[in-house]
């Protein structure tokens, strides 16, 4: 008997004295070098948030926790711009709390974040995060850009002016500045994004040749600094829940309804039954001038929700007896959304050929993007772009939170990795957190 339990610990110890451990697998740069690295980019760079930039998500971008891997393989210290609150320098930072509809029903909602706001002065030293939320392609290398004195007219950035080197600087100079032996690169969503969250009639997509000119120029400059890099394409505008929270069929009525309905606008190709419905839209187009939404149009976050319970928006007024159809600024058409996939997808097509010629690793956050529709499985926990629930991102529908930038500095670590062959660790989602309970 005595014999048998020396055996079981011969066994054990054996077991453990192979078990592998962290040291086994050394830690490398591969054919990078890590020791200066910048970071260029719009909000998505920067760790905005929760329709905010502001202190502790900052400590979240992607950025940073890249540069934390960096550490572990010789990289150096990596500065950011920090705020020093928690509310940003222009107001609308959202958190969840409660709110009561016009119905008097109370529920958990995204609702005004209040506070002190940091003021607008510059930081007065170099940062290597040049992530500039708001900024396009061509931000990026127009002079002026950080003029603090351009900014109440609207034709400077407040967000570059907290760190541009200079008023006449470009990002993209200051990138260059930090002679950096490494960078990455997030830009072009904002090309395509503000004509996407206006409805298509705030702002215009900016031209594929414009767009490849400019990423051409960015990726030339900082190629000739010997810098290597890595490039993230253009994610699934539509995929995020600023344009699917809001189903385009949730106007639902009764069979009593319905026969009301069709009896007001049958003749006019509408067509109602008992259960959900597509809502009634502004259409110019239309003979009408309003029509119904068709499969694949799509109903901003930014719709007022209680205009569709209680004002009629996109059903019928019975008091008045007339259609409400909704403001065209909360829709997207079929044909808008064509104009943003052709965009995204031409966008996504020079970014590839351009990160091959330049011998960049290519991070394809489009094809994730897509996947986070129907959730996925992550380091053991699920992540998706569901609002508010999906953990993937925060409470302004477009923006990611702790938890979605650990998932995109993972996609660059995989694709650093395997064009460079470096052996970076990938970090765990569950150390991140996502969208805070009141």
């Amino acid at each position: 008997m005595k014999f048998k339990y020396i055996l079981y610990i011969i066994i054990i110890g054996f077991l453990f004295s192979c078990k592998p451990e962290l040291e086994d697998y050394a830690v490398s740069s591969g054919s990078a070098d890590f020791s200066t690295y910048v970071a260029l980019g719009n909000s998505l760079t920067a760790g905005y948030a929760n329709g905010a930039l502001y202190r502790s998500g900052q400590m979240y971008s992607y950025p940073s926790i890249l540069a934390e891997q960096f550490k572990k393989a010789g990289g150096g210290e990596f500065v950011q711009p920090l705020l020093d609150g928690e509310y940003g320098i222009l107001p609308g930072k959202l958190k969840l709390g409660y709110a009561t509809d016009c119905l008097g029903a109370t529920s958990l909602a995204p609702v005004p974040d209040q506070g002190n706001l940091d003021p607008l002065v510059p930081v007065g030293y170099a940062v290597n995060n040049l992530g500039v939320p708001g900024a396009k392609s061509f931000h990026l290398v127009a002079p002026g850009y950080g003029n603090l004195a351009g900014v109440p007219v609207g034709t400077a950035n407040p967000y570059y002016a907290r760190f541009a080197s200079s008023q006449v600087a470009t990002v993209i100079g200051d990138a260059i500045a930090q002679t950096p032996t490494f960078y990455t690169l997030w830009i072009g969503s904002n090309d395509v994004l503000g004509y996407a969250t206006s409805g298509g009639i705030g702002d215009t997509i900016t031209g594929q040749n414009t767009f490849a000119y400019v990423l051409n120029t960015i990726l030339m400059s900082m190629n000739a600094t010997g810098a290597k890099g890595a490039v993230a394409n253009i994610p699934d505008i539509v995929s995020a829940p600023f344009f699917t929270t809001i189903p385009p069929n949730g106007y639902v009525v009764t069979q009593g309804q319905a026969d009301t309905l069709n009896l007001f606008l049958g003749g006019f190709g509408f067509q109602y039954q008992a259960g959900p419905n597509y809502f009634i839209i502004e259409d110019p187009t239309s003979q009408l001038g309003f029509r119904q939404m068709v499969q694949g149009e799509l109903l901003l976050l930014t719709l007022p929700q209680d205009s569709l319970k209680c004002a009629y928006w996109g059903g019928f007024d019975p008091v008045l007896q007339q259609p409400v159809p909704i403001p065209r600024q909360y829709v997207l058409t079929t044909a808008e959304v064509n104009s943003i996939n052709a965009a995204v997808e031409g966008y996504n097509a020079t970014i590839s050929q351009l990160a091959s010629q330049y011998g960049l690793a290519l991070v394809d956050a489009n094809t994730i993007s897509k996947e986070l529709r129907d959730g996925l499985v992550y380091n053991g926990e699920t992540i998706s772009s569901t609002f508010v629930t999906g953990n993937g991102f925060s409470l302004d529908g477009i923006h990611l939170t702790p938890k979605g930038y650990a998932l995109i500095a993972n996609l660059f670590i995989e694709s650093i990795n395997q064009q460079f062959g470096a052996t970076l660790p990938e970090v765990n989602l569950v150390d991140y957190p996502a969208n805070e309970l009141p």
